[in-house]
């Protein structure tokens, strides 16, 4: 009788944690969609020139007549879809990166991708004399998949499967030492790299359309891709073993998903330099939201990044006026207080 009993409880159990996370899935994109165009609209208002948002929303409309205003929003435009796309991108990296290495702390930053992809923009710069994001974007293509190939060869070398602070700590070793050789190289010649130092620190402004264009195609390969993973990462979630005997290609799902990381970060990092805390702080909140499921949390990783990218470039543009601090920097200063509180939740933290 006290398994007959059980069951049906299990059962309700499940029935409500299902429509208990279908109820915040619901609501949360709602909300997310809200916040997301809240953040635009005041990445297009705020700045060095202050347009009120009645003229923003006349000028997206066509209609608008200020001209001030209508040259502020023709660089603030591409601007605003740049941090739109580099947030998607760094957003569904750092969830891509977590699933498949079974690591709540796997980020590009901390998995080294970002100082490979940098590492390898500044050979572009420095050797080849290379000087435009467009120019060296193959370069930081090559960059994060050399990088996110050796650090993962490492971190499933020896027996067993792959072991998370393995590849954690090949990531963080590879990581400082190609942050060291880029150091060393800026600092030996800092007129030749000099083109590289903003670039270096993070930031979306004064790109254009031409960046945008050039790398955007490539963004949404990478992102196509990587929403179309959710289900065999599902899998992997659970083992090795297990997902095999569900029939799902274990080796197939994990080289896919370095593709996809190495379209996702190498772009990224060529459009706007390396930005730290978004790949690993976004895919926790989307967790907490949503649950375990693959899916969502890559799609609202794809939402919610954006919306704290393009909120820390607003803060930049305050916190210094007339002048603005690159966006790396204010991402890191954001991210960490509110990772600390997210990781405390249990949640949160468990993948």
């Amino acid at each position: 009788m006290t398994s007959t009993t059980s069951l049906p409880s299990a059962d309700l159990g499940t029935t409500a944690g299902t429509r208990h996370f279908g109820a915040r899935r619901t609501v949360g994109f709602a909300l997310i969609a809200l916040a997301l165009s809240a953040t635009v609209l005041l990445s297009l208002s705020i700045g060095a020139r202050e347009v009120a948002l009645p003229l923003v929303w006349d000028a997206l409309r066509g209609a608008g007549s200020d001209a001030d205003a209508a040259t502020a929003l023709a660089l603030r435009i591409p601007r605003t879809v740049l941090g739109l796309l580099v947030g998607a991108a760094l957003g569904v990296a750092g969830a891509l990166i977590q699933a498949v290495t079974r690591n709540p702390l796997a980020d590009p930053g901390i998995l080294g991708v970002n100082s490979g992809a940098a590492f390898a923009v500044a050979i572009a710069v420095g050797v080849f004399g290379l000087t435009a994001p467009p120019a060296f974007l193959w370069f930081a293509f090559g960059g994060a998949l050399i990088t996110t190939i050796v650090v993962y060869l490492i971190g499933s070398a020896g027996r067993g499967s792959v072991s998370p602070a393995r590849i954690t700590l090949a990531g963080v070793a590879i990581g400082a030492v190609l942050s060291g050789i880029t150091s060393a190289m800026l600092l030996a010649n800092p007129r030749g790299f000099n083109a590289m130092r903003a670039w270096e620190a993070g930031i979306i402004a004064d790109r254009g359309w031409e960046v945008v264009l050039v790398a955007g195609p490539y963004l949404a390969v990478g992102l196509v891709l990587a929403l179309l993973l959710g289900r065999p990462l599902n899998a992997v979630a659970l083992g090795d073993d297990l997902a095999r005997s569900l029939g799902s290609s274990v080796l197939r799902t994990r080289i896919l998903s370095i593709v996809a990381i190495t379209l996702l970060c190498g772009t990224a990092t060529a459009m706007a330099g390396p930005i730290a805390f978004i790949g690993l702080m976004i895919p926790h909140v989307a967790r907490w939201i949503v649950g375990p499921d693959q899916r969502w949390i890559l799609a609202y990783s794809a939402l919610l990044a954006p919306i704290l990218l393009l909120a820390s470039d607003v803060l930049g543009r305050v916190v210094l006026r007339p002048g603005e601090l690159p966006v790396g920097i204010v991402t890191a200063f954001v991210g960490a207080p509110v990772l600390i509180v997210l990781v405390r939740k249990q949640r949160a933290s468990a993948l």
